[in-house]
């Protein structure tokens, strides 16, 4: 069965994306940071312009629904992980952030194990922690790499992003672990 075409053009950015994680991680250690700023800041408005076009085509699809979270995920990931091994950020935040991220992965697959029922549903918080997490990388490589003063904000910063990981990464485990529970219930 062929793919329409309309679904091409929100995929084909959302991998584009993808594609820019290496790049990103790159430029962060080889010390480009404004060139890894601008990546980051065209990786974030990839993400706004295919959620944008996948509505407005009507090219919404469930491969999508999965692509554009694991490539969020992987780009952020990725992000703190190099920020965190470059020491521009602290190693605490990386921990939490990668073990929420461990934690919400490894739930989902027990999950899909034990219902092969698994459906994408990002709750309103973990949008919130994904928008905070967007919003800290860009002010940290918008600082190391363009020069823009954002110390104050970018320690703030860390707080709120650790906030909302710790809401964000409860909020799942409650919601799956009240779900698989009662699956269990039912069987």
């Amino acid at each position: 069965m062929p793919i329409a075409p309309r679904y091409l053009l929100p995929t084909g950015i959302t991998l584009a994306r993808m594609v820019a994680v290496p790049v990103m991680v790159y430029l962060i250690i080889d010390d480009r940071l404004a060139a890894a700023f601008w990546i980051f800041v065209l990786a974030g408005v990839s993400d706004a312009l295919d959620g944008y076009l996948a509505k407005r085509l009507d090219a919404a699809s469930n491969i999508g629904a999965y692509l554009d979270p694991l490539a969020d995920k992987a780009l952020l990931v990725a992000a703190f992980l190099t920020l965190g091994h470059m020491e521009h950020i602290p190693l605490w935040l990386v921990i939490l952030i990668v073990f929420r991220d461990v934690v919400i992965v490894g739930g989902a697959i027990l999950y899909h194990t034990l219902t092969q029922a698994l459906k994408m549903e990002p709750l309103f918080i973990s949008k919130l922690n994904t928008a905070a997490q967007i919003i800290f990388v860009g002010l940290v490589l918008a600082k190391l790499g363009v020069g823009i003063t954002a110390t104050a904000i970018t320690e703030i910063g860390a707080y709120i992003v650790a906030l909302t990981t710790v809401a964000s990464g409860g909020a799942y485990v409650w919601k799956w672990g009240k779900r698989a529970f009662a699956y269990e219930e039912r069987e």
